[in-house]
């Protein structure tokens, strides 16, 4: 058992000065059989402390339904096994370029602006779920010999709101629910971030990438006492789809780490292993200065420039890490862990089944909603996935421009029947159509804001469908959620078909096949040339969206995912599929391939 306490100037642990060498880990980016490995690679870094989020929608999808919530208290019993301490960011709000920035799409549907606020819905919300997640975190504190010694109070809200009453709301919860560790909030080194997000008699911590000495003079121009630390040293970024991303240099990134360490701050290492944003649920920002711009769509790799990379391997931002934290270490270094195995060769994957996206609707979509106007996919009560929308033009009359407005987030069109356009901005012209006609939209969310002022907005079509300058009215709107696919007997449902021949017109839809592993499985990256945008599944588990834009090319598949012998592959095309022969054969079979070594 041990007292961790915020003193003046110093974290002190059983009366002694401790500080603070941690790393960001989210638990939900890494398949559970490699906790292991990735909390000793932290170890051999030189840290002594892990710290990560707890993502709410992840684990109560629905109101009441809850998804393995304790997944949070064995990753916590990992870290206790692995000798680090445990900082806890439980939200409500995580950000973490992550859905909706880990609120419900339930709660964030109706309430909209109210949340992250003193809303009194909105709180006894985030109370209910506070009392089902809570005690895993107060049954591990580290006064009962658990590892968790800090415990945040929401995130980063001084970069959105200045609701004092709320925020000292969300800690009397965190009190009320048993947390005795100290609390801390996070936020920018700016004056209206640190008095929009700090509470008295909470320690308040920085979150920056660079320029330490000048943050941590902020911040004490706020706060004279108490210790210093840096809860997000950003040692790197994330991408975004169509954009490439910009690597940070690991000489550089070690001497800010460097500098911290020298301004007698403490630090947690964002990230120090960013793992993959499994099942689709990569977050979202904004453009623009004040994050109120076009839609920006995460990739599903959230590697982030981390000393350990997506797939659990040092790389040399790690080796140069390692160097500056062995100075500030009690002893030697631990060696690295042994590398977790990766495929033996390759495996090209047999795709001989697939079902048109209008069948698998029908299958797996919940009941069709008819209204005046388009309904929202919060309306609908879709998280991720696809919205079908269906609206008749009347006739005769002349053509005239079809508009969209309010579209977010990607639109794919057909006029009777016909492709069209793909749309992917909020105001758009389908094109010059005539009467009578029926129109289709397949509207996917390329994923829901994570940061800043668009939080909480919904998705689909949130405005309506306008021929010249008249609303159509009567749209019809159907829903498929990702999960869908992944409920007991659900593929059972789905009316496959062999794929077509050589030349056969690709078509968006369901595809399944096979990939055959010989030997030992291991880590391997999921190749799908040819293919355009949608998500896949290797035995059921989601690895997330894949997009031909880039600047992501593969999709990371852990070993424990695999299994000798024969593996299913889902993939759900939504724009459509390159040309396959017979058997699944062609330039479009996907394959499997080893992770090279770096």
């Amino acid at each position: 058992m041990a007292q961790f306490v915020v003193g003046e100037r110093d974290f002190m642990l059983d009366g002694r000065p401790v500080r603070l060498l941690s790393g960001a880990l989210h638990y939900f980016r890494v398949h559970e059989a490699q906790w292991g490995h990735r909390l000793a690679m932290l170890r051999a870094m030189g840290l002594n402390c892990v710290e990560t989020y707890v993502p709410w929608n992840l684990h109560e999808p629905r109101p009441g339904e809850f998804r393995d919530p304790e997944a949070l208290g064995r990753f916590l019993d990992a870290v206790r096994a692995a000798g680090l301490w445990a900082i806890v960011r439980p939200g409500p709000y995580i950000c973490a370029e992550w859905e909706n920035g880990g609120l419900p799409e339930w709660l964030t549907g109706p309430l909209g602006r109210r949340v992250r606020t003193r809303d009194a819905e909105y709180l006894r919300a985030v109370d209910a779920w506070f009392a089902r997640l809570l005690p895993q975190v107060v049954a591990r504190q580290c006064d009962t010999g658990g590892p968790v010694i800090m415990v945040q109070a929401e995130n980063e809200y001084g970069s959105y709101g200045s609701d004092a009453v709320y925020l000292a709301r969300i800690a009397e919860l965190l009190r009320a629910r048993g947390v005795r560790v100290p609390l801390f909030t996070s936020d920018g080194p700016e004056d209206h971030m640190l008095t929009g997000g700090s509470l008295p008699g909470v320690l308040a911590t920085a979150n920056f990438g660079s320029g330490a000495r000048e943050a941590f003079a902020e911040l004490r121009r706020h706060r004279p006492d108490g210790p210093l630390m840096c809860m997000e040293f950003w040692c790197g970024w994330f991408a975004h789809w169509g954009r490439a991303g910009v690597p940070r240099p690991p000489e550089e990134a070690a001497a800010e780490l460097r500098e911290i360490l020298e301004c007698g701050g403490s630090v947690n290492i964002y990230m120090a292993h960013g793992g993959t944003s499994f099942g689709g649920w990569a977050g979202a920002n904004r453009a623009g200065e004040l994050h109120d711009g076009a839609l920006q769509p995460t990739v599903t790799s959230y590697d982030y420039g981390a000393p350990v990379d997506e797939r659990g391997r040092p790389t040399e931002k790690f080796w140069r890490f390692r160097e500056v934290l062995a100075e500030w270490a009690d002893g030697p270094l631990p060696e690295l862990p042994e590398p977790e195995p990766v495929l033996p060769s390759p495996v090209r994957a047999v795709v001989d089944a697939w079902a048109p996206a209008e069948d698998v609707l029908a299958a797996l979509g919940g009941a069709e909603v008819e209204a005046g106007g388009p309904v929202t996919f919060e309306e609908l009560g879709v998280d991720r996935g696809v919205v079908r929308y269906r609206v008749a033009v009347p006739g005769p009359r002349r053509p005239y421009p079809l508009r969209v407005t309010g579209l977010r987030d990607r639109a794919v069109v057909s006029v009777d029947g016909v492709h069209g356009p793909v749309l992917d901005t909020e105001d758009a012209v389908l094109g010059e159509v005539a009467g009578p006609a029926s129109v289709e939209l397949w509207v996917e969310s390329l994923g829901r804001v994570n940061y800043g002022p668009r939080l909480a907005e919904p998705k689909g079509i949130t405005g309506g469908l306008l021929h010249e300058r008249q609303y159509l009215h009567g749209v019809r709107a159907r829903g498929l959620r990702l999960d869908a696919l992944e409920e007991a007997g659900a593929l059972a449902k789905v009316p496959f078909r062999a794929v077509g021949g050589a030349g056969a017109e690709p078509a968006a839809g369901l595809y399944r096949g096979t990939l055959t592993v010989t030997g030992r499985p291991g880590d391997a990256d999921l190749a799908l040339p040819g293919w355009t945008r949608g998500f896949a599944w290797v035995n059921g588990f989601c690895l997330g969206r894949y997009w031909a834009v880039g600047p992501q090319r593969t999709l990371f598949v852990p070993g424990p995912v695999l299994r000798a012998g024969d593996n299913e592959l889902l993939l759900l095309e939504l724009e459509g599929a390159p040309p396959l022969l017979g058997e699944g054969e062609g330039a479009g079979a996907p394959g499997l391939y080893p992770c090279a070594p770096r």
